[in-house]
């Protein structure tokens, strides 16, 4: 869980946010956040999913079990990576 918290930290402070205004960001409480970044708790599965959307981040990264922050795409085919970008595509249009 220490880990979790370290990368988090890392993050908002790349952002130079504190943590009130992170938690503002994600409707959390601050005490929340900085449980997180202690390592006491974990987020639920949808604050997980909002802080790795807002740090642009896996969460495999924020739980330890990647050090890559971004999806890696360049070790695949040509044709895959246009799925890939066509998956993306499709997913943002169902969005709007």
């Amino acid at each position: 869980m220490e880990l979790f918290g370290i990368r988090l930290k890392t993050l908002r402070l790349r952002k130079e946010l504190t943590q009130n205004q992170l938690a503002k960001k994600l409707d959390i409480t601050r005490s929340s956040v900085s449980y997180y970044e202690k390592g006491a708790i974990y987020p639920s599965v949808e604050i997980l999913i909002k802080i790795c959307q807002y740090f642009n981040v896996s969460a495999d990264f924020l739980l330890g079990l990647s050090d890559m922050k971004e999806f890696q795409i360049s070790h695949l085919a040509d044709e895959q990576v246009e799925i890939l970008l066509n998956l993306i595509h499709q997913f943002e249009q169902l969005n709007d």
